[in-house]
C-alpha cells in the first residue's frame, strides 16, 4: 500500500543550497517545534509553533475546491482524491520547513467531524466519503428512534438520531449500498484513513470517535449496543488511541525527503470543532465559541464527564479524554451565504454587499426565512427540514433576502444560545470562523440577536494552534490549555432596541418552523 506523500504530486525543490539559506533566515525556537494542520472543509491550513504555543509561521492555506465542497453540500467525495489533495498542500508545507527551523519535533493536526468511508482488507477505500450534510439516511433515522430510547442514546453516545451521523449512516448503506457495504472491512473517518496511509495503521483519536455517534462517552469506548444493532464488531472500527499516543513513519522515504520531519512523533488529528475552541482560547463553561464559516456552530470545551442527561438540542463530544464539548451546530452559515451571493448578486463584490446589508434596518424586509438549505441539526435535528423564504413580493430586493437570510442563521443561533446557556451558564461569546470574521455587519446581528457581547477572536488558524496545544499539553511542555493567556480583538456591544425587535422576529420564525417542519 502506497502512503500519501507517494501518491501526491510534488514541486521540485529549487535547485540552491537550503542549507546555506536558512541558516541565514532561521530563528530557531529554543523549545520543541509542532507542525500542525487543519483539514476542515473550505480548505487545508498548516502552520508551525514553538514550544509555547507561539505561532512561528504560517506554511500554508490551500483552498479546498469542488471536492470539499461536495461534502458541505451532502454529496459523495472521491476519498483518494480527497488524500491526494490534502497530501499535496502537506507537501508544499513540508518544502518550506527547511527555510524556517531545522526540525519538527511534533507534529499534530485536526479533521473536520463525522465523515464515514469504507476501506478493505488492503486499506484500499471502497466506498466514497460521506460527510456531515448527508440526507439519504432520513428514514433510518426514524426507524432508529423507533427501535431505541433516544433520550438514552444520546446520554450515552452524545449524538442524537440524525442522517450527519455513523448509525444512520451505516443502516442506509446496508440497505441501500449493500454491495459496497459488503466490501468494506472496516469503517473510519478521513482523518482515520490518512493515518492509514501514512502510516500503515488507522488509529483514531477519542475525539473524533466521539462525534461519529457510536462511542460511549463516559467508557470512550465504542458502543457496543448500537454496534450490535449495525451487526459490527469492534475489530471493524479504528483503534481508539491511547493518552498520549503517537504515530511514527514505519519507513525512511519521507524522512529522507523531509529531514526536518526525521524522527517526529505525529498524534492522532483532533476534532476540527474542538481544535477551534482551543485554539480560540474558549474553554472552560464560562466562555462559548460561535463560529461561522462554512457551517455554523456554538460551543465551550468543558474539563468534565459528559452529563447523566442531555438537553435535546445539544451535543456532547470529545476534546480529550478529560474534557467535553458541549453544543450544538447549524448546517447553514458562510455556505448558505455564499450560495445567495452567486445566485443573486452576480458580479457584485463584498464590500459593496456589505455596505447594502449595513445600510438597512433590523427585519425590515417583510420576510421570514427557515434557513435549513443543507438540513437541519440543532435545535430541533429534523431529518426533513429545508430552505424556506415566506413574504416575497415583487418589490423584494435581492439584498433583502440575504439580509433575512443572515438574521434567520442567528435566529438559530439564539435559540441554541438559550439551551446551551442553561447547561453551562455561558458570560462570555467568542466570534470565530472566516464567514463571520470577513463581516462586521453579520458580527453585529448576533451581538443584538442575542442581546450580548460579542468578542472576536485574534487567531488567525484556531484549529491549528488549537492541535498544537492540546499536543503540547500531553508532551508536559505546558501546565494545560486553561492557562493560556487569551488576547481579543473588536467587541461588538448589542443594541438592546434592536434585540427587542428581534425577539419578536424569532417568535415568528419558530412559528412558521413549528407548522412547517415539527
Amino acid at each position: 500500500m502506497s502512503t500519501v506523500l507517494d501518491e501526491a504530486v510534488l514541486e521540485d525543490r529549487p535547485e540552491v543550497d537550503l542549507s546555506v539559506l536558512a541558516a541565514s533566515l532561521r530563528l530557531e525556537p529554543a523549545g520543541p517545534t509542532v507542525l500542525s494542520f487543519d483539514i476542515g472543509t473550505s480548505g487545508v491550513r498548516a502552520a508551525l509553533f514553538d514550544g509555547r504555543g507561539e505561532q512561528i509561521e504560517d506554511l500554508i492555506y490551500t483552498p479546498s475546491g469542488d471536492i470539499f465542497s461536495e461534502l458541505g453540500g451532502g454529496l459523495d467525495a472521491d476519498a483518494d482524491g480527497l488524500l491526494a489533495l490534502v497530501g499535496n498542500s502537506l507537501n508544499h508545507a513540508l518544502m518550506r520547513l527547511p527555510m524556517l527551523v531545522s526540525r519538527v519535533d511534533y507534529v499534530a493536526g485536526s479533521c473536520f467531524w463525522h465523515s464515514l468511508l469504507g476501506v478493505d482488507d488492503e486499506g484500499n477505500a471502497v466506498t466514497p466519503v460521506f460527510g456531515w450534510a448527508e440526507r439519504r439516511a432520513a428514514n433510518e433515522v426514524l426507524g432508529l428512534r423507533a427501535k431505541f430510547d433516544e433520550r438514552q442514546v444520546h446520554a450515552r453516545t452524545g449524538c442524537r438520531f440524525h442522517p450527519s451521523y455513523w448509525p444512520a449512516k451505516l443502516l442506509w448503506l446496508r440497505k441501500e449500498r449493500a454491495d459496497l457495504f459488503r466490501k468494506a472491512r472496516r469503517w473510519l473517518s478521513f482523518s482515520d484513513y490518512f493515518s492509514l496511509r501514512l502510516f500503515g495503521a488507522a488509529t483514531t483519536s477519542v475525539s473524533m470517535a466521539s462525534a461519529t455517534g457510536l462511542l460511549n462517552q463516559k467508557k470512550c469506548e465504542w458502543d457496543q449496543e448500537l454496534l450490535h444493532e449495525l451487526g459490527l464488531s469492534v475489530e471493524q472500527l479504528a483503534p481508539i488511541a491511547a493518552p498520549g499516543e503517537v504515530l511514527v513513519f514505519q519507513s525512511d522515504a519521507p524522512a529522507s525527503r523531509w529531514p526536518a520531519l526525521e524522527g517526529a512523533a505525529w498524534f492522532p488529528a483532533i476534532g476540527d470543532g474542538a481544535a477551534n475552541n482551543i485554539g480560540a482560547g474558549c474553554v472552560g463553561a464560562k466562555r462559548a465559541a460561535l463560529m461561522i464559516g462554512t457551517s455554523g456552530a456554538m460551543r465551550v470545551v468543558v474539563a468534565a464527564s459528559p452529563p447523566d442527561t442531555m438537553r435535546p438540542e445539544l451535543f456532547c463530544y470529545r476534546a480529550d479524554r478529560d474534557r467535553i464539548v458541549v453544543g450544538g451546530a447549524l448546517s447553514d452559515g458562510g455556505g448558505l451565504y455564499q450560495w445567495m451571493k452567486q445566485t443573486l448578486f452576480g458580479l457584485y463584490d463584498d464590500l459593496e454587499i456589505e455596505r447594502s446589508l449595513a445600510s438597512m434596518e433590523p427585519d425590515s424586509h417583510g420576510l421570514t426565512v427557515l434557513p435549513f438549505w443543507f438540513g437541519e441539526r440543532s435545535t430541533g435535528w429534523s431529518t426533513s427540514a429545508q430552505g424556506s423564504v415566506l413574504g416575497l413580493t415583487a418589490r423584494t430586493k435581492p439584498v433583502e433576502i440575504l439580509r433575512a437570510a443572515m438574521e434567520a442563521v442567528c435566529y438559530r443561533f439564539a435559540r441554541l444560545a438559550n439551551a446551551l446557556d442553561s447547561a453551562t451558564r455561558i458570560s462570555e461569546i467568542v466570534g470565530t470562523g472566516n464567514a463571520l470574521l470577513s463581516s462586521s455587519v453579520w458580527t453585529q446581528m448576533i451581538a443584538d440577536v442575542l442581546g450580548r457581547r460579542i468578542e472576536l477572536s485574534t487567531i488567525k488558524e484556531a484549529s491549528c494552534r488549537g492541535a498544537a496545544l492540546l499536543a503540547l499539553e500531553a508532551l508536559g511542555k505546558i501546565d494545560s490549555i486553561e492557562t493560556i493567556d487569551l488576547e481579543l480583538g473588536r467587541a461588538f456591544e448589542p443594541d438592546m432596541m434592536r434585540h427587542a425587535l428581534y425577539a419578536q422576529a424569532i417568535d415568528r420564525q419558530q412559528g412558521l418552523y413549528d407548522q412547517l417542519i415539527k
